[in-house]
């Protein structure tokens, strides 16, 4: 991490290239410079591939078929990514700082902000297509960043590439929904001064991006997850999706560590009961009471014997509340429509008959409480 008081910026530049040369002439860095280890690293892997920092940099497109695959494989990240982006970008637009999303290899999928375009270095990386790995063009907060899987800040010097020295860049990695990284996320400046903090902002952006990815997925049960005392709604909140019979669909960040996932063979998912010490289908049971009574939190325990506050949601009809027209139904849908609506009528009053009690309801209807849940929580002719 950055220490909370940096020198002077003269200062500062000077240490940089005291670590710059000490790295070249002895092959290491001495501590008391204050270079980040990680930093120091990725000058090592440079070196070890035969670069020196006097050599031209090329920022080049990759192959037209390669763009093509990066953004096919990459759509739904840039659906979940663009409206952080918006967000993002309005926060930096006084700073001369724009915004990079890319692959796992470095590829640039989008870029949004403000963009000089009469600069030649903001128009050699802020273009779709650009291959910004480290092996291409060295340090940057792009190739540290999924290099150590950890935000990071990376200012002018502290580039391994004379070339790279006017740029100052903040970068976090993107992990899917599984826990992988997919990519990164990262704000650039040319000849700005030395900003830090844009640290957190970029790591909060990725955070939001993560959690818009994961909502994407099909799901019964959303459960928001906290420690007791937190303000459960925030975007602190640990998210862990379910199907309807109770086996994780995706989890966010906080998520995966707050509740700790046993180990399972290679292409299987873990099952709320394994995660959570109580009777899996009572989730269930609290997201029906909780579209009667409105949201409140319950007890989560777990089987390490710590306990966690949540809430369990319905999953929300698509697109719902995005402002979106939803597509008219095909006609094959409208015929079954009635019998699906009284189906759901049928469910309603059974359910309405036990006073709320599901359990009750499935055994009179003679199907689980998740079908019960999941025929009640569908968007109606769904």
């Amino acid at each position: 991490m950055l220490s909370a008081a940096l020198p002077p910026p003269a200062e500062r530049q000077a240490l940089i290239a005291q670590a710059r040369t000490a790295l070249l002439s002895q092959g290491q860095v001495p501590a008391a410079l204050g270079i980040e280890p990680w930093i120091v690293r990725s000058w090592q892997r440079c070196l070890a591939l035969g670069r020196a920092p006097g050599q031209r940099v090329a920022f080049d497109l990759v192959s037209v078929a390669m763009l093509r695959n990066v953004a096919e494989q990459h759509r739904h990240l840039l659906q979940a990514a663009r409206p952080v982006l918006a967000h993002l970008t309005r926060a930096i637009a006084g700073m001369h700082y724009f915004a990079i999303l890319t692959d796992t290899r470095g590829v640039v999928v989008d870029v949004q902000g403000a963009l000089d375009r009469h600069d030649a270095r903001v128009r050699a990386i802020g273009r779709v297509g650009i291959d910004l790995s480290e092996t291409t063009v060295g340090t940057t907060a792009i190739g540290a960043a999924l290099a150590e899987l950890q935000p990071v800040w990376l200012h002018r010097g502290e580039h391994f590439f004379n070339d790279n020295t006017s740029y100052s860049c903040a970068g976090a990695p993107l992990f899917d929904p599984q826990g992988q990284c997919i990519g990164m996320l990262d704000l650039t400046g040319v000849d700005v001064p030395e900003r830090p903090e844009l640290r957190h902002l970029v790591a909060r952006s990725a955070r939001a991006i993560e959690d818009a990815l994961l909502l994407q997925l099909p799901h019964a049960l959303l459960l928001r997850l906290n420690w007791p005392g937190s303000t459960l709604g925030g975007e602190g909140d640990g998210l862990m999706l379910l199907d309807a019979d109770g086996y994780v669909v995706g989890t966010n960040r906080t998520a995966r560590q707050l509740v700790p996932q046993p180990a399972r063979a290679p292409g299987t998912r873990p099952h709320a009961g394994d995660l959570l010490a109580l009777p899996w289908p009572l989730l269930f049971d609290a997201a029906l009471q909780q579209q009667r009574s409105g949201p409140a939190p319950m007890d989560m325990p777990l089987w390490s014997g710590l306990r966690l506050q949540g809430m369990a949601l319905p999953a929300r009809p698509a697109g719902q509340g995005s402002g979106l027209a939803r597509a008219p139904a095909p006609a094959h849908a409208a015929t079954s429509a009635p019998l699906r609506e009284a189906e759901t009528a049928l469910i309603r009053q059974a359910v309405q008959d036990a006073r709320g009690n599901v359990a009750e309801a499935a055994r009179a209807l003679g199907i689980s409480r998740a079908t019960v849940y999941r025929k009640l929580g569908a968007p109606k002719g769904h």
